[in-house]
């Protein structure tokens, strides 16, 4: 029923949660679309000086739906408004209106500072080009002439080489062959080069310079030349084995898991390896025959994958994407949508028959590839997760988030764009798979506002698994050992660990944690919490993940954190271990040497602890318990379906000091005093009965199958 622009705002401004002033804004934004005017413009004109910053960001989108030039001139000035968030929400909001000539140089200049900004405003240009193409252009044209900065020159000419018409293509190509431009700069001309078909001048350009002897740029060509080249999304039936794609951006996936734990590589990059192997093996999903994982790579690798793509039409197969610029974390990688759509859509075409792509996570890899599969119409399903809902709601709880600061916190997350993206993903997509929580519905329809009972055919309910193959080669091996076999390579390596434990220490068990090291993994909470009680002198702490030799700034930020509480030089005298991240294989080892022990090194029944802010399922959970290990895990989302609180782990406010104090000392003394191993068996057998990667494979290829029963018959593109 409406309410009135006015009250409408104040509901906003009233609401006790953030999560429920995002969603009231909806509202803001309906009420303002039907009562455009003077009143109205005054009242959102005034939120937007609020020190609310929810009332302001909200403000803002509810003028997007003002079809009036004054709405129009005020989103324009929010361009060089002295807040930074108001200036991304501002862009964002214009690029789903009509082109406003007067808002061109504002977007320009976001693209030319970079950033998430830049990607938004980006984004804006692009939409408007289709519109105005030559107005965009001869912005971008006059803007380049006084930009010398590499960097902001590759994001001009990026943004350039996405608009049609022969004056970016002239652009385009002297940039490409100019020896006096930066190799960045050429790069992105020559990317752009593969877009523009039907220019015989393109060709004879890329043919030119992947013939040269400048490596690096050559490569570029190469790749530019396939993207010339198209392909084709064949016909499909009804019948035969499905093509299945799947993507994590923001890790380097290969077969070995070699780089987990590194970066981004976290869990996701786990899963995908072991759900790959087990959709092709035929056991789970017979009806599979090939599996496509998408993740980021080199020029060089992208080649390679695409010829092994297209030659192969059955195995797990890896499409690498070359970002192009250097590697980020997942928060910052915003603005390299671009290259990320570029390199998803040639590997998708090399594929030539994909059957469906499955998404997870709002980040700018689903933002590229939902663009990619709405353009090949290739079916969509999509992990729906309330993320970053529940960060928001711990983080509201625990007081470090509030409407005074969120716009600050808004430019580093991008909380508000995400929260959009995840609902756009769900109701886009064919189907959604959604991870088991305690108040699934409740949740779902108060975090992310998605209401899965109203169509209940579209949402599969499916736990994550592990493989339980390795979690046991990794007991027995630890079990061997302590019975005096030869200790393993990773085990040996463990060993050498430890001896910078000092003697004294040496009879302790291990409390052990295993991921990213990112503020939301809370990877420095759990060395606060443990210095800073009794635990400190009841067990050594290993913390496996990171790249300790080159951090990114998420790393960082935890590492210098951690350093601040036990100084780098005092950590191993004082118990705290930092190895970095190791392959899965060797994680798997060493979890188990923490459920064994090892003579003169550590005592048996350690404890696993999971410090994150918040854990949608936890793959390194599960693999803790089936290990048999006790463990402190979140009080919400999935571990609080399959940890019993008190018999195999204890459930806790992991985002709470004290909360997490407490929990951990109580695991610590649970597991010495365990007389027997039943309770250890009892968390492996949890795992087995229902979190087992096969099992996992099983309900997705039920799924999968169903999404191509419903597309049967459909008429698809072949796109040259």
């Amino acid at each position: 029923m409406p309410v009135g622009i006015q009250t409408s705002l104040d509901e906003v401004r009233d609401a006790g949660r953030i999560i429920e002033a995002m969603r009231l804004a909806d509202d803001l934004a309906f009420e303002a679309s039907r009562e455009p005017g003077l009143r109205t413009l005054r009242v959102l004109t005034s939120a937007l000086h609020s020190d609310d910053d929810l009332v302001a960001i909200a403000a803002t989108h509810a003028f997007g739906q003002i079809v009036d030039d004054d709405a129009t001139d005020v989103l324009s000035g929010l361009l060089s408004h002295d807040r930074g968030f108001l200036r991304e929400h501002a862009a964002w909001v214009l690029g789903s209106r009509m082109p406003h000539f007067q808002a061109v140089g504002g977007l320009i200049r976001m693209v030319n500072a970079g950033g998430f900004g830049g990607m938004i405003a980006q984004r804006s240009l692009e939409q408007w080009a289709l519109l105005a193409p030559d107005h965009i252009a001869i912005g971008l044209e006059g803007a380049l002439l006084g930009v010398e900065q590499p960097d902001a020159r590759y994001r001009l000419i990026e943004t350039l080489g996405l608009i049609r018409g022969s004056g970016p293509s002239q652009l385009l190509l002297t940039s490409a062959v100019d020896p006096g431009e930066d190799d960045l700069v050429r790069t992105a001309a020559i990317a752009g080069l593969g877009q523009r078909r039907g220019d015989s001048r393109v060709a004879e350009v890329l043919d030119d310079l992947a013939r040269s002897s400048h490596d690096s740029l050559a490569e570029v060509a190469r790749l530019a030349l396939i993207d010339l080249a198209g392909g084709a999304v064949n016909t499909r039936t009804a019948s035969g084995p499905l093509t299945v794609a799947q993507l994590f951006l923001h890790a380097d996936v290969d077969a070995e898991l070699s780089a987990a734990g590194s970066g981004d590589n976290g869990g996701v990059a786990t899963l995908l390896v072991r759900l790959g192997d087990a959709l092709v093996s035929g056991d789970a999903s017979p009806g599979i025959g090939r599996v496509i994982t998408m993740s980021r790579g080199s020029v060089s690798g992208a080649i390679d994958s695409v010829a092994d793509i297209a030659a192969h039409s059955s195995g797990h197969r890896y499409g690498r994407i070359p970002l192009l610029t250097p590697t980020v974390s997942s928060s910052s990688a915003w603005p390299q949508r671009v290259a990320a759509r570029r390199g998803i859509r040639r590997i998708l075409r090399a594929a030539g028959d994909v059957d469906l792509l499955h998404l997870r996570m709002a980040e700018v890899g689903s933002l590229a590839a939902s663009d990619v599969a709405r353009d090949l119409d290739i079916p969509v399903v999509f992990t729906v997760a309330p993320d970053p809902h529940a960060v928001i709601q711990s983080m509201d709880s625990a007081g470090t988030l509030t409407r005074t600061n969120f716009g600050t916190a808004d430019e580093r997350e991008h909380f508000w764009f995400r929260a959009r993206l995840v609902q756009r993903l769900a109701s886009n997509a064919n189907h959604t798979v959604l991870f088991p929580r305690p108040e699934l519905r409740h949740d779902m329809r108060m975090l992310v506002g998605i209401d899965i009972d109203s169509h209940p055919e579209r949402h599969t309910i499916v736990p994550e698994g592990i493989d339980l193959r390795v979690v046991d080669r990794a007991v027995q091996e630890a079990e061997a050992h302590l019975a005096g076999a030869a200790p393993s390579a990773e085990l040996e390596e463990l060993h050498g660990l430890l001896d910078a434990v000092p003697e004294s220490r040496r009879h302790l068990p291990l409390l052990v944690s295993v991921g990213r090291f990112h503020r939301v993994k809370g990877m420095a909470a759990i060395v606060r919490a443990w210095q800073g009680s009794s635990a400190a002198q009841r067990a050594n702490l290993l913390l496996i993940g990171g790249n300790l030799t080159s951090p990114s700034a998420d790393e960082r930020e935890q590492l210098d954190e951690i350093d601040s509480l036990i100084p780098r030089s005092e950590q191993a005298g004082r118990g705290l271990l930092m190895p970095g991240h190791r392959p899965n294989d060797t994680v798997a080892r060493w979890v188990a040497a923490a459920r064994t022990g090892l003579p003169g090194w550590n005592a048996a029944d350690g404890v696993y602890v999971c410090g994150s802010v918040k854990e949608e399922f936890g793959i390194a959970l599960l693999e803790a318990m089936a290990t048999g290990l006790f463990v402190v895990a979140p009080d919400g989302g999935g571990p609080a379906t399959y940890v019993e609180d008190g018999v195999t782990g204890i459930l806790t406010r992991t985002w709470h000091e004290s909360a997490l104090i407490d929990a951990i000392d109580r695991a610590l003394a649970t597991a010495a005093e365990e007389p027997t191993g039943r309770r250890a068996d009892r968390s492996r057998a949890v795992v087995e009965e229902s979190f087992t990667i096969e099992a996992m494979a099983a309900s997705l290829g039920t799924v999968y199958e169903g999404i191509r029963r419903e597309s049967a018959g459909a008429e698809w593109p072949v796109l040259s």
